[in-house]
């Protein structure tokens, strides 16, 4: 079995109690309690972004950006848009810190991570989970080369439902995969998470992606 060792030296140790089949069931109703409850909480807030949005240039409110999914079947994964109209168009598919096309409601978006908020709507279909491996564009490559080709062993990460977070996210892999090292640690990590996740767990990595992500600014 797979244990993957965290940055402070501690390690995560797999057991079997994520086989029995009354889990997936408790994780689901687990995802529609808290995204159902987090949208309605929200609601307000995310009415008012989306009317800013709007207001800014009449464009759409949502983007929906292609992902792969459980056992590899690709969905629409939805964030506030944070771009200018037709943005793909006008500039590559990078998109750096100081990128013009960044709107500025965007830029505050991406900074707090907010613009991650309309994922809730793809945990609430199914097309994701509230904790799970983050999902990755198809051919996601790492360090400039397929994350296939890197990591013999990325595919296993499919055959859990793609999360809003995930135990990488949580001890700090995100952003761009540049370093080989970070690269096989993330995907350590999510496999590490398939092997050990309890809805337990799923609270102490939400609690921390939101100490870490939202409260600090730092993004997803």
């Amino acid at each position: 079995m797979f244990a993957a060792e965290l940055r402070d030296g501690s390690r995560v140790r797999p057991h079997h109690c994520h086989l029995s089949f009354m889990y997936p069931l408790a994780k689901r109703g687990f995802d529609l309690l808290v995204a159902g409850s987090a949208l309605i909480v929200l609601s307000p807030i995310l009415g008012f972004i989306a009317f800013r949005i709007r207001s800014f240039d009449g464009g759409p409110v949502l983007y929906a950006g292609r992902r792969v999914g459980l056992h590899g079947r690709p969905f629409g994964m939805y964030k506030f848009r944070s771009m200018v109209l037709n943005a793909d168009k006008i500039g590559g598919s990078s998109t750096p810190d100081d990128d013009p096309r960044i709107t500025p409601v965007g830029r505050f978006l991406r900074r707090t991570s907010i613009d991650e908020l309309p994922q809730l709507f793809n945990v609430l279909r199914g097309e994701m989970a509230m904790v799970g491996p983050r999902p990755h564009v198809p051919g996601m490559l790492a360090t400039g080369v397929p994350y296939t080709t890197l990591v013999p062993y990325y595919p296993s990460r499919l055959h859990m439902t793609p999360g809003m977070t995930g135990w990488a996210q949580a001890n700090g892999y995100r952003g761009e995969t540049t370093q080989t090292a970070a690269a096989v640690g993330r995907i350590a990590h999510d496999l590490a998470y398939i092997q050990n996740f309890t809805l337990a767990l799923d609270l102490v990595i939400l609690w921390r992606t939101l100490r870490r992500e939202f409260l600090t600014g730092t993004g997803i």
